[in-house]
């Protein structure tokens, strides 16, 4: 078999039991027509898109070039060890936490008056839950020192009543991240708790609110919504507003 072959037959094996094509893409970022030209092997993916697919489905680049049905190499001590590291993080119980649209906002170092409104996309599959974060600043927007874009992938736990969001970034500088929440005593679906996020000066840990989106909105619609909002903009929901200056 040619390498765009193995890539197509790897590819369709994949997103077997995915809800859809147009899902995969759409969680990918990847153009839908280009995605079924990698399909039906009429051409390969770049370097870049090769990460992006080999992060979202958690194989290894090795494993998307390996023809179907050949034998796997042995697995080193180090393999070993990330099979146990995942299967320690992903082991039941799974999270208390619906798949959704879940609006994340994190408060920014020294500026008390701004909110960093990321949005969550929360997939739930049985006892597996994984996410995508979507990072990013509004245009003409001044960083005041964060790091963004970002988009990252990651995988949420549960331990003690907390969630645990660890993900890494797919884009720029691939640094991982971590967020730690747990339900709010409200009747409203409201995570709160702490985030660790990458600023100009080092690592730093901030506030974070995750809200979820419970009517019904796209994932166009959501991402528009991406951007640094003033806590007083009278667009930014009530509840997140009390909890942030609370925080």
């Amino acid at each position: 078999m040619s390498i765009r072959e193995i890539i197509a037959a790897n590819l369709r094996l994949l997103i077997k039991g995915r809800a859809s094509v147009s899902a995969v893409c759409r969680e990918l970022g990847i153009n839908r027509t280009q995605f079924e030209r990698y399909l039906q092997g009429q051409t390969v993916p770049n370097k870049a898109t090769v990460k992006l697919i080999c992060d979202y489905f958690q194989i290894g680049e090795k494993d998307l070039y390996r023809e179907p049905g050949a034998a796997e190499p042995e697995k080193s001590d180090h393999a070993s060890i990330r099979e146990m590291l995942y299967h320690n993080l992903t082991r039941p119980p799974g999270p208390a936490i619906a798949s959704g649209i879940y609006f994340t906002y994190f408060s920014i170092p020294d500026h008390p008056d701004l909110l960093m409104r990321s949005v969550t996309f929360v997939r739930r599959e049985g006892e597996l839950v994984t996410f995508r974060r979507v990072t990013k600043w509004a245009e003409n927007h001044v960083q005041r020192g964060a790091r963004a874009p970002g988009s990252h992938y990651g995988v949420a736990t549960s331990r003690l009543n907390w969630i645990y969001f660890s993900g890494v970034n797919s884009r720029q500088t691939g640094e991982p991240s971590i967020i730690a929440v747990q339900w709010a005593p409200y009747s409203e679906p409201v995570l709160v708790g702490k985030a660790m996020v990458l600023t100009g000066s080092g690592p730093a840990f901030v506030s974070v609110i995750m809200r979820q989106q419970v009517t019904r909105m796209s994932t166009k619609q959501a991402m528009r919504l991406v951007r640094v909002v003033r806590i007083d903009d009278p667009g930014v929901d009530k509840l997140v507003v009390s909890l942030a200056r609370e925080a």
